[in-house]
């Protein structure tokens, strides 16, 4: 453990106790959020992302060490192991490294060098490998043998080459070598598969392509790995062949005899057939893991933004899920998103019926008070939302545009079906474009994220990393808003800091059972719902009707005794406290430090007092887009348009101008100076003007710019 929290402080540059304060944390089974959010004198304040930085490395660590004390007894038992070699075991700080340390030692199936070995060569390997000047014909004579199948001299010597080929290849110094130059100086090469040329058109960029590995943004080594899982591509990552051979023949070849020729030859071997490949395994998975690193992270930053997205509230909602032959879902939704309504209308063609339609609308609007209506981006969409614009309402209603990516996945998915068991998935997607309007987060957490649309080469990452990626993204998300206990779902009370699947359901139950939570403290009647719990989740949980106001906070409940004093020494209750600045303004925060509760935790609760429960996320802005444009055929190069982000990408921005064909705005277009990353200038959901730089209709593509002039 010492050596985890020196290596990691080494790492991060934070300080040895932050780093230990945080892993006994962890191994306490305390949950990212509750750390960084109610531990932060245990830990010096860190942040979500330190402690998921020490929280990876700690298991990268303890996985590297499992498979060094693997090493050590597969040598020991070959009896094997010498002192210097468990020392050099013991110090590898890299797997990469450690394999190289056990190749010569690893159980091998037959090779060109074992089956030398079992002719009785490897003594001519080794006098070879001296390099003397010897008369190698006459050395080599000695072992010639037509009984173990060395019929002559240069069968005896091409033996005693594939052995120090071998010798060559496991030299842990060697690889290490070759290894970092294969890291600097590799070369992804991509070429198209013999006869692929008409079926693989989509990947033709890569026909004919090479660039640095080294330099290969994640998007592109994606594309071409796909292009070659699929067939139509061949990728080979290496450095030039001579700048491997002039790192390994001056280690091996010593002098300039026919022994050293011998050895040069060998050294040849080893590297063209035994540790070229072997390195290019090696850096495919390295550069792979570089491309997944980068589109995950990509991904989660996108999947944050979309889930924060800022929520219109509990308001009386009527969705709508547009179609056209099919007609358009349309259903009506209590302020706490329960279903009261649906039916269909039929405004489009082939049936034209816009005037009933509308008629229909205006009539649910009032019957049901809606004070907002929601609008699926599917086909359709466009058309359904000119249709809502030209009723005229008797009050203001506001008319959304509601991304719709994923429904269809929840409206089949087992979680709906025990929502809405007696409607059909029709209704279902209605439903989910409905309550992503009132409150993103909350529906969305019903949805495999992967689901969601914001990703790129989603499919193609390492999917464990993937899903561990966004399922920290999701639990960072939910508990940085806080979740109301008693209207929450099953779902989102399951990404709440110490829940998860058991616990959220039974929270769900007992609530069904016994009616609403009155507070807090009455979370620990929950089955199961013990003390532990209660402190990783109480603080992210909220309980509006509770008669205690710190339970609609914020503060956590070990903190309660802290407001308590304060309001107690002002003379004044908590609730006066919390509503009035003037009275807050007179706390003296030294006066409460306690050992567990230092200035960064007295400051969260001020904050919080301040504004009790504060929803983090932004206010909603409604967007139109422009009327002109219903479809790609719309669009003209040089117009001006509004638009909406929903797509952040490593080379770019894919943004919806309603023409039912997002458009890429390129990383060169996003600005007028030079930008290296396309999160620099916008967000997911972001509202932005865009130029119309090039319309290809039959290939649905749509350039576009965000540049000013």
């Amino acid at each position: 453990m010492e050596n985890y929290i020196e290596i990691l402080s080494s790492e991060t540059g934070l300080k040895s106790w932050q780093v230990q304060k945080t892993i006994a944390l962890l191994q306490q089974g305390a949950t990212i959020p509750f750390i960084s959010r109610y531990r932060k004198e245990m830990t010096g304040s860190l942040d979500e992302t330190q402690i998921t930085l020490i929280r990876d490395r700690f298991h990268q660590l303890e996985e590297l060490d499992k498979r060094r004390e693997t090493i050590l007894n597969s040598i020991r038992e070959q009896e094997k192991l010498t002192p210097e070699l468990e020392k050099e075991i013991r110090n590898a700080a890299t797997m990469a490294v450690l394999e190289d340390l056990y190749l010569p030692y690893r159980p091998k199936r037959k090779t060109r060098a074992t089956m030398a070995m079992a002719k009785g060569l490897e003594p001519l390997a080794h006098i070879l490998f001296a390099q003397n000047n010897v008369d190698i014909e006459e050395k080599a004579l000695a072992f010639v043998s037509d009984e173990k199948d060395v019929p002559d001299v240069e069968s005896a010597l091409a033996g005693a080459r594939d052995i120090i080929a071998e010798w060559v290849n496991e030299n842990a110094t060697a690889r290490q070598k070759i290894r970092r130059l294969n890291e600097r100086k590799s070369m992804i090469i991509c070429k198209v598969a013999k006869g692929k040329e008409e079926e693989g058109q989509k990947y033709e960029s890569w026909f004919d392509w090479s660039e640095p590995a080294a330099k290969a943004p994640s998007h592109r080594i994606l594309a071409m790995f796909r292009g070659e899982n699929e067939g139509f591509l061949k990728v080979a990552i290496q450095p030039e062949e001579v700048d491997a051979l002039e790192i390994l023949e001056p280690m091996f070849v010593k002098g300039r005899n026919e022994a050293s020729q011998q050895v040069e030859m060998a050294v040849k071997d080893a590297y063209k057939r035994l540790m070229a490949p072997s390195m290019e395994t090696e850096m495919r998975q390295l550069f792979k893991i570089k491309a997944d690193e980068e589109a995950i992270r990509v991904f989660a930053q996108n999947l944050r933004q979309l889930l924060l997205a800022p929520p219109l509230g509990q308001k009386n909602i009527l969705a709508i899920d547009p179609g056209l032959r099919t007609g358009c879902k349309v259903v009506c939704l209590d302020k706490q998103g329960k279903l009261l309504h649906n039916e269909n209308i039929y405004p489009h063609p082939p049936h034209n019926k816009r005037r009933e339609a509308a008629a229909k609308i205006q009539s649910l609007v009032n019957a049901y008070n809606i004070e907002a209506i929601a609008i699926g981006n599917g086909t359709g969409g466009r058309e359904t939302e000119s249709l809502v614009r030209s009723i005229r309402f008797p009050k203001d209603i506001m008319a959304v545009m509601v991304n719709e990516s994923g429904a269809s996945v929840y409206s089949a998915s087992a979680v709906a079906r025990e929502e809405f068991p007696d409607y059909d998935v029709t209704v279902r997607g209605a439903v989910s474009i409905g309550r992503r309007l009132a409150d993103p987060l909350a529906e969305l957490v019903k949805i495999d994220p992967k689901s969601i649309g914001v990703g790129q080469y989603q499919h193609d990452v390492d999917q464990k990393l993937l899903k561990n990626s966004l399922d920290d993204v999701v639990i960072s998300s939910v508990n940085a808003v806080g979740v109301e206990v008693n209207t929450s779902s099953k779902e989102l009370l399951t990404y709440v800091s110490g829940l998860g699947p058991v616990l959220a359901k039974n929270v769900v139950e007992y609530r069904n059972e016994n009616g609403p939570f009155e507070s807090r403290e009455a979370l620990k009647k929950v089955p199961r719902f013990g003390e532990k719990a209660f402190e990783q989740a109480a603080g992210f949980l909220r309980v509006s009707q509770s008669k205690n106001p710190l339970d609609r906070s914020a503060v956590h409940p070990e903190s309660y005794h802290i407001v308590k004093a304060m309001a107690k020494d002002l003379g004044v209750a908590v609730d006066d406290l919390m509503k009035k600045e003037d009275l807050r303004k007179q706390i003296v925060l030294e006066k409460y430090k306690t050992d567990r509760a230092g200035l960064p935790t007295l400051k969260d609760i001020m904050a919080e007092l301040a504004k009790p429960g504060r929803d983090p996320r932004k206010e909603i802005e409604v967007f139109e887009f422009d009327p002109s444009v219903k479809s790609i055929q719309d669009l003209r190069s040089g117009m001006k348009l509004p638009g909406i982000v929903t797509n952040i990408t490593a080379f770019g921005a894919f943004v919806d101008v309603g023409a039912h064909q997002d458009g890429l705005v390129h990383i060169s277009q996003m600005a007028d100076r030079y930008i290296s990353n396309p999160s620099e200038v916008v967000s997911l959901n972001q509202k932005v003007m865009v130029t119309i730089l090039d319309v290809d209709v039959a290939r649905k593509r749509i350039q576009m710019s965000m540049k000013e002039g």
